[in-house]
């Protein structure tokens, strides 16, 4: 029996829902990117967003052109303007990337992806802080500059990787982050910019990082990193298999940098994880799975209180840096597939939502908080075993003795687990379609919903004593809310059917 104090431990940090990410995004100009937009933010209600390609020719922001015999170049803002007003409507604010290089602008031909961002430095540094500048200047005359100064910038992505950035120049990335920092604040000293945006295990290049902004005086307002557990990819025909690390390896990355930071200019500075994930691939089936929640509960349970915001990769499986995926499940980063097909993820993030400020306990397989009308929520998981080594256990048992004021609670509990809240096990039981129909989409949506019980729970000397039983890979949220009853006296549930009761 695990004894919950009746007086919260502290602030339950709220930085799981500083951010989420996003394919491109350009993707918002369609319906169905749109559509799961709203529902996540219905649901769930993150802050900001981040995604690639701001400045990529998909946006078609930098439009050089030729007039009388001399080279021009003109800066449009159709789309942008069309992606962010989508993302207001929806109650969200960016976190603007800085990236990736126009055609026009680029200094290669190098790209990643199958929508070809181009990863190569600018082959004008004065036409790339240009195209900053006026990019910001026009956030900031449409939107304000109050509110654009509530937006992070970030420079480029991992440009620790070949992939990302040409050669992987350290020296290079620098010199683009100077001469970018430095054009932001010009524009206005209290917009937000920061950097280096690496990837797993590239932390030394947060050293030279701290060392470059010290020696050059170049502004720095945050710090960022990406957090993958998962080993290299095993291919198949699209698609990949992959090891994982435990979930404590996440946030083990997530520590990281404020350790190695502490004595450096860098020291103190907001830390965010702008990407994380288990697996790094969009074609990795563990996403879609039952497994994949329980395995992230404690990290969105522990993450807070290592950095500032840690980014779940992505919201929506609108996402084609792999190209357009080939089925409904493919494994793709979404919280939600396309046609807003809920995963068991997605419900871990909605039981979060729901999770109230005070945090009254935490452990490996749970957590407690309370909000400020008293009623007390609680998350709850069964811990899963990565390395696949094991089945696990078919159930795991969870009892807690909380706190209560009142004679009775009304408990609601929400489950998720291989059957119940479970799109993607139905559809595997479909014969996994790739293109479901639309009754069979129908039956999709249904079977993604929670298991929901209802029943009342006694309290004894302000205690009521909490019996969980979880199925394997189970997640599932308890809420607890006083109970005034107000039963008329004269109500008898024994007489229903009209009959005396002697």
């Amino acid at each position: 029996m695990i004894r919950v104090p009746a007086d919260p431990t502290g602030r339950f940090s709220d930085a799981w829902r500083h951010c989420v990410g996003t394919g491109r995004i350009e993707l918002a100009l369609r319906r169905d990117y749109q559509d799961s937009l709203r529902l996540l933010q219905r649901d769930i209600g993150f802050r900001h967003i981040r995604g690639h390609g701001l400045l990529s020719d998909g946006m078609g922001v930098y439009r050089p052109y030729d007039h009388e015999g001399a080279r021009r170049v003109h800066h449009s803002f159709t789309y942008v303007d069309q992606v962010l007003d989508a993302y207001r409507e929806t109650g969200i604010k960016p976190f603007l990337e800085l990236g990736f290089m126009p055609a026009g602008l680029a200094s290669g031909e190098q790209t990643v992806f199958w929508w070809r961002g181009n990863v190569t430095p600018p082959r004008s540094p004065h036409e790339w802080t240009d195209l900053v500048r006026a990019t910001l200047t026009h956030l900031v005359d449409r939107y304000g500059l109050d509110e654009v100064r509530t937006w992070p910038i970030e420079v480029w992505n991992e440009p620790n990787l070949h992939d990302f950035w040409q050669d992987a120049d350290e020296t290079a990335y620098h010199r683009l982050y100077e001469i970018t920092a430095h054009t932001v604040k010009e524009v206005d000293s209290g917009l937000q910019v920061g950097g280096p945006a690496i990837s797993p295990g590239a932390d030394v290049w947060l050293d030279r990082f701290a060392e470059f902004i010290d020696r050059r005086d170049v502004p720095v307002d945050f710090v960022s990193k990406h957090a993958y557990s998962s080993g290299p990819a095993q291919h198949v025909p699209f698609g990949v298999h992959q090891t994982l690390a435990p979930a404590s390896d996440l946030l083990d990355q997530f520590g990281t940098p404020r350790e190695r930071l502490k004595d450096t200019a860098l020291a103190g500075l907001p830390l965010h994880i702008t990407e994380f994930n288990s697996s790094y691939r969009p074609d990795n089936p563990i996403h879609d799975t039952a497994f994949h929640a329980a395995y992230l509960a404690p990290v969105l349970a522990h993450g807070g209180d290592l950095a500032d915001s840690f980014s779940y990769w992505t919201f929506s499986d609108m996402f084609e840096e792999s190209g357009v995926p080939t089925a409904l499940f493919h494994g793709g980063f979404g919280l939600l597939t396309h046609r807003q097909l809920k995963k068991p993820t997605y419900h871990l993030y909605a039981f979060m939502a729901r999770m109230g400020p005070d945090l009254l306990a935490r452990g490996d397989d749970h957590l407690v908080t309370r909000h400020a009308d008293g009623r007390i929520a609680v998350l709850a998981w069964a811990p899963v075993d990565p390395t696949g080594r094991t089945a696990g256990p078919d159930r795991h048992a969870l009892r807690l003795s909380l706190p209560a004021a009142a004679r009775e609670l009304f408990v609601r509990r929400s489950t998720v687990d291989e059957d119940r809240g479970n799109a993607y096990t139905a559809w595997r039981h479909m014969g996994s379609p790739r293109s479901p129909r639309l009754g069979q989409l129908d039956v999709l949506q249904e079977a993604a919903e929670p298991a929901r019980s209802h029943r009342r729970l006694s309290v004894r000397e302000g205690r009521a004593e909490l019996d969980l039983t979880l199925a394997r890979h189970e997640i599932t949220l308890v809420e607890l809310t006083p109970v005034t009853d107000e039963t008329p006296s004269w109500w008898d549930e024994q007489r229903l059917l009209g009959r005396s009761v002697p």
